[in-house]
C-alpha cells in the first residue's frame, strides 16, 4: 500500500493537472480546485479512484469477517429459488423467477396454465456475460405473443440497446436502436414504435416509428424543447398508442389509433406551463388525470372524437388534502391510487353505478401500488403491499366485491418473526411550524432512553414520495439495536403537490430543515441522540446529506452519502450533461441571479468549511449518468482539504456500475454489507450479536 494512501491521502496527479478553474458568477469569483476530476479518460483521474477505493479498503481492515457475517446473515433471509406470481397476457401466463447461484432473473411464459412447458423469454444471466453490469429497460411483448421488444444497458450508463426478438423461433430480428428509453407495438404486432435519447444530454427526444422486416426507421416526432422528455405506451384497451411529452411541470399528449401505424397523431389539448394531464382510454371516451384546477388533479373524460379540453367533462374532483397519483381503466371500472396523510389508497369506481370505495389498511404506514395488469376485460386488480414488517405480497382485487385474495407473500427465512418488532408513524415540527412525518422501525426490546442508536434516511425531491418499503437487509441494524426512520420531508410527494413546491426551486431549504427537525425529534423523544444518529440519502438526496451536514455538523455523528448531486452550481451551469436543462424546473438556473443564491445557499460543495465534520462515508459509481462521478470525488477532496477533526472520511468508487451500484442481487448484497458494517463501527456494535 502506497505510504499517500495509508496517512489518509490518496495520491494526487502532479500539480501541472491541478490547475484550479476560476469563473466569474453574479460578481462572485468561483475557484474549484478539483475541476481536474472530471476528465474521466485521464489516467490521472483513474488512479485518483483507485488510490480513494485502496484507501476506504485500508481503512475497513478487521472489519472483513463482520462483512462476510452481515452478508450470510442476509442472504440467509433470502429465498434465493423463488417464482414470481403470473399474470396472464392473451393466451400466456407470464412470471420471472429467480435460482439459487444466479446473479439475474429468468423471464419466463407458459401457454394458458402452469402446467404447460416453459418458455424462457430472457436469460438475464446470460446477458450479462461478458459485463460488470446489466439492466433491463424496455420489455414488451406484442399483441399476439410472437415477439418480444427489449432492451439492455451493460455498463450502468442507462444507455439502453434495443432488441427485437421472435418468440416462435427465438432467433433475434435484425430491429435494434441505440439509446432507447421506452417502446409500443401497433395493434397488428408489425410495426414498433420506440424513443430514442440524445447521445450527450440523455435528453428522450426523438420518437421513431419502424415496420418490423423494413429498412426505415422513419422520424415521427423530436421534441424541441429542451426541457421535456418524449414517452411513447399503449393504453391497456389496446386500441391507442399514447405519446406524452413531459418536463417537471408541465405535460401534453398526443394519441395515434393503434390499428393505423401510419395514421396521424392526435393531440388531446394543448402545452400549456404548469399543467399537466395523462390520458388512458375506454370505450368512446379518453379518462385522463389533469391538474388544471388543482395541483392535486382530478379525472375528467373526454369523448374520443373531440378531446379537447372544452369537451372535458369531471368525473373526479380536485382535493386539497388528497392527490390523484395515477390512473388505470378496465371494462367496467377505474381504478386510481391517491395519497392522504402521507398514505397512499387504492379507489375502485364502478362505472355502471358510479359507486366510489376505498380499499382500506390497517397499518400505520404502508406502501401499496398496483401489479401487473394486462388485461383490459380483467374484473380484478393486481396490487402489491408492503410496510417496513409486512414482506411484500401480491393481491388479487376483485373489483365487485372489494375482496383482497393474497397471492403471494414474499417468505421470509432464518426464523424471521413481525411480532419482534414496533412501526409507528410520528410527526416533527418544522421551523414553520409544518408538521413533517416519520415513520419508525424497531425491535421491541429495544430502549427508549436515547441510548440507541438510529438510522434516519430521506430523500425530498421531485415530488417523489418515501414509499415505506420492506427490506429483509434492513434487520441486520435492526436486531442489533438500531433504529431505522424515515422521514417524508418536504420536496418529497408524500402529501402531494403542494408538499413538492414547498421543497423545490425558491423554497428547497425547507428540505434540509425538515430533516433536522426530523433529527431533533427522534433525539427529543429518547429515539436516539445526536451522538448515536447516522443519516442516510443518495442521489438528490446526497444532497440533502451534504446540505444538513454544512448546516448542523454536531447533530449527526456518520453520515452514508451515496451518489451524491452535491456540486449543483456546477453541474447546473453545464447544459450538455445529461437532465441540467430539465431539472432548472427543480432547482434552478444558476445564470440567473435570484436562482443562483437560491443555490448558492446550500450547494455543498460551495459550503464546505473549516469545522469539524461527522464520519462520513461517499459512495459513487464510474459509469453513473445521473450524477457524474466527479461530483462526489470533488466533494471529498475539498473535504479532506478543509475538515478539522480526525474523524474517517472514506470514499468509494464502484468502476463498472451506474447510479444504482452493482446490478446482480449477490453484488448487490455485498455492497449493502460493506455500508452496514462501516454504520456498525461508528455507533459501536461492530461486535454486537443480532437478537434471536
Amino acid at each position: 500500500m502506497p505510504p499517500s494512501v495509508i496517512s489518509g491521502n490518496p495520491t494526487h496527479p502532479p500539480v501541472a493537472e491541478r490547475e484550479p478553474q476560476v469563473t466569474t458568477l453574479h460578481g462572485e469569483t468561483r475557484q474549484d480546485d478539483y475541476a481536474w476530476l472530471r476528465r474521466k479518460d485521464d489516467p490521472h483521474v483513474r488512479a485518483y479512484l483507485e488510490a480513494e477505493n485502496a484507501w476506504a479498503d485500508a481503512c475497513m481492515q478487521g472489519s472483513e469477517a463482520l462483512q462476510s457475517g452481515l452478508y450470510d446473515e442476509m442472504l440467509a433471509r433470502i429465498q434465493q429459488t423463488d417464482l414470481s406470481v403470473p399474470y396472464r397476457r392473451g393466451e400466456w401466463l407470464y412470471y420471472t423467477r429467480t435460482e439459487e447461484g444466479r446473479q439475474y432473473a429468468f423471464h419466463c411464459r407458459r401457454h394458458r396454465t402452469m402446467d404447460a412447458p416453459e418458455q424462457v423469454l430472457l436469460d438475464v444471466n446470460a446477458l450479462a456475460e461478458g459485463h460488470t453490469f446489466m439492466a433491463l429497460g424496455s420489455y414488451e411483448v406484442s399483441p399476439d405473443g410472437s415477439l418480444l421488444a427489449y432492451s439492455t444497458d451493460g455498463n450502468g450508463y442507462r444507455q439502453y440497446q434495443l432488441h427485437v426478438k421472435n418468440l416462435v423461433t427465438g432467433e433475434l430480428q435484425p430491429c435494434t436502436a441505440e439509446r432507447v428509453t421506452s417502446v409500443a407495438w401497433s395493434a397488428d404486432g408489425r410495426t414498433l414504435f420506440y424513443v430514442q435519447e440524445d447521445a450527450v444530454s440523455k435528453r428522450s427526444h426523438r420518437l421513431y416509428r419502424h415496420e418490423l422486416g423494413g429498412a426505415d426507421h422513419v422520424l415521427v416526432y423530436e421534441e424541441p424543447d429542451e426541457r421535456f422528455d418524449v414517452y411513447v405506451g399503449a393504453t391497456r384497451s389496446g386500441e391507442w398508442i399514447v405519446q406524452t411529452r413531459a418536463s417537471h411541470t408541465t405535460s401534453e399528449v398526443c394519441l395515434l389509433d393503434a390499428s393505423t401505424p401510419e395514421g396521424e397523431w392526435k393531440r388531446v389539448a394543448p402545452r400549456v406551463q404548469d399543467r399537466e394531464y395523462y390520458v388512458d382510454h375506454r370505450g368512446g371516451e379518453f379518462y385522463i388525470r389533469a391538474n388544471d384546477k388543482g395541483r392535486n388533479f382530478r379525472i375528467v373524460t373526454a369523448p374520443v372524437a373531440t378531446p379537447g379540453e372544452e369537451h372535458w367533462t369531471e368525473l373526479v374532483p380536485h382535493r386539497e388534502a388528497v392527490m390523484l397519483t395515477g390512473l388505470d381503466c378496465f371494462a367496467g371500472h377505474l381504478v386510481w391510487t391517491e395519497r392522504e396523510r402521507a398514505l397512499p389508497h387504492i379507489v375502485v369506481m364502478d362505472l355502471a353505478t358510479r359507486t366510489v370505495r376505498r380499499v382500506e389498511f390497517d397499518e400505520a404506514a404502508y406502501a401499496v401500488g398496483p401489479g401487473a395488469n394486462e388485461e383490459f376485460s380483467s374484473t380484478t386488480f393486481r396490487y402489491g403491499y408492503q410496510s417496513f414488517v409486512t414482506p411484500p405480497s401480491v393481491y388479487d382485487l376483485d373489483l365487485d366485491s372489494l375482496n383482497s385474495e393474497l397471492r403471494k407473500r414474499t417468505e421470509v427465512l432464518g426464523g424471521w418473526n413481525a411480532d419482534r418488532y414496533v412501526l409507528e408513524r410520528i410527526e416533527a415540527v418544522a421551523p414553520d411550524g409544518v408538521r413533517v412525518p416519520v415513520t419508525v422501525l424497531a425491535h421491541r426490546d429495544t430502549p427508549r432512553d436515547g441510548s440507541a442508536p438510529c438510522l434516519l434516511y430521506a430523500y425530498g425531491s421531485y415530488g417523489m414520495a418515501s414509499n415505506v418499503l420492506f427490506s429483509t437487509a434492513r434487520f441486520s441494524l435492526v436486531d442489533r439495536g438500531m433504529v431505522y426512520a424515515l422521514a417524508h420531508i418536504r420536496g418529497g410527494g408524500d402529501l402531494g403537490k403542494a408538499w413538492h413546491d414547498a421543497g423545490r426551486m425558491g423554497s428547497k431549504m425547507n428540505t434540509f430543515t425538515d430533516f433536522i427537525a426530523c433529527a431533533e425529534d427522534l433525539c427529543a423523544r429518547r429515539w436516539t441522540s445526536p451522538d448515536r444518529l447516522v443519516a442516510q440519502g443518495g442521489s438528490a438526496g446526497g444532497l440533502l446529506m451534504g446540505a444538513v451536514t454544512n448546516l448542523r455538523p454536531d447533530l449527526f455523528h456518520a453520515i452514508l452519502s451515496q451518489v451524491p448531486f452535491v456540486d449543483c452550481i456546477n453541474t447546473m451551469l453545464d447544459e450538455s450533461l445529461p437532465l441540467t436543462v430539465s431539472e432548472f424546473e427543480e432547482w434552478g438556473n444558476p445564470k440567473v441571479a435570484e436562482q443562483y443564491a437560491w443555490l448558492r445557499s446550500y450547494s455543498p460543495y460551495d459550503n464546505l468549511a473549516a469545522r469539524d465534520y461527522p464520519a462520513i462515508l461517499v459512495k459513487t459509481s464510474l459509469n453513473d449518468s445521473q450524477v457524474g462521478y466527479w461530483e462526489p470525488a470533488k466533494y471529498v477532496a475539498r473535504l479532506r482539504a478543509l475538515k478539522t477533526d480526525t474523524r474517517p472520511l472514506l470514499f468509494k468508487c464502484n468502476m463498472g456500475a451506474g447510479h444504482g451500484g452493482a446490478s446482480g442481487r449477490y453484488d448487490a448484497l455485498r455492497e449493502i454489507a460493506f455500508d452496514y458494517a462501516w454504520i456498525l463501527a461508528q455507533v459501536g456494535l461492530a461486535e454486537a450479536k443480532p437478537r434471536a
